[in-house]
């Protein structure tokens, strides 16, 4: 198991929805927590509430995790002040929820630059630490949308498939490399963090809109089992069996369920 107490944990997109909340409830397991965000203001205010639950230190750094030069700079900061980081939490994320057509190049570009290259860029800055004590985890944040296609989601449907498969190439890559160091991706449906403002749900109690406080437990549980991967609701598990019938027949299914629909009241948070 990995174990939370005397850990270094490092959150991206940490100052809001389920960052923040994995975040207090990692301090309450006794862990150092790391937070890079952009919103400052937000920053603080998780700041002080980590240091209202846990007598351990709690460190915030405004980071733009697209940038590959900003991330290098904050890492050594974080190295630093703080030392090597146990448990990394690849969280960071953005959505634009327009079709392809009216999505401009400026959006797709972030969309792929936040979701996709800094994961790279932080995994990479903090990884060499873990290799070399063969011990650490490193939780990649996809969705639901990772493993199906859903209209008005051509930019963050593709950016969260990307996230799967880095996970998956990088779990089997640090089995030969460092067999210590563990990997869970985490593929929700819509969560009510206000990301997917207005996004909706035909059968709620097949594929309910999920609670985040419910989405960060279940994360930290998955990190601390070792989980290598955690998809929810229990319906998303059937996503990949379906695959097996004729691509028509797979679209019916999705249609029926009400996923192609979902997106079509979406506002997003910057919109709300």
């Amino acid at each position: 198991m990995t174990d939370f107490d005397d850990k270094t944990i490092l959150i991206t997109g940490g100052a809001s929805g389920i960052g923040r909340l994995i975040a207090l409830k990692a301090a309450r397991l006794g862990s150092t927590v790391v937070i890079w965000d952009l919103d400052e203001a937000r920053l603080d205010a998780v700041l002080r509430d980590l240091r209202r639950c846990t007598s351990r230190a709690a460190y915030g750094y405004v980071c733009d995790v697209s940038d590959q030069q900003a991330v290098a700079e904050r890492a050594a900061t974080v190295a630093e002040a703080v030392g090597d980081v146990d448990i990394l939490v690849n969280n960071a994320g953005v959505v634009s929820g327009t079709p392809l057509l009216e999505t401009s190049n400026e959006q797709i570009e972030r969309t792929f630059k936040v979701n996709v290259l800094a994961l790279y860029w932080v995994t990479k800055a903090f990884l060499p630490g873990m290799v070399r004590r063969n011990a650490g985890h490193i939780v990649n944040v996809s969705s639901a949308g990772g493993l199906i296609g859903v209209p008005r989601q051509t930019d963050y449907s593709a950016s969260k498939h990307a996230v799967v498969g880095f996970n998956e190439s990088l779990r089997v890559e640090l089995h030969r490399l460092a067999p210590g160091i563990r990997t869970t991706v985490v593929c929700p449906f819509y969560i009510d963090t206000g990301m997917f403002a207005g996004a909706k749900t035909r059968i709620p109690l097949l594929l309910p809109i999920l609670h985040e406080d419910d989405v960060a437990t279940r994360v930290v549980r998955a990190v601390r089992k070792n989980k290598e991967q955690l998809l929810m609701p229990p319906m998303v598990h059937l996503v990949s069996p379906l695959r097996l019938l004729p691509v028509p027949v797979f679209d019916l299914i999705a249609s029926v369920l009400g996923v192609h629909d979902s997106m079509d009241d979406f506002v997003g948070r910057a919109q709300q």
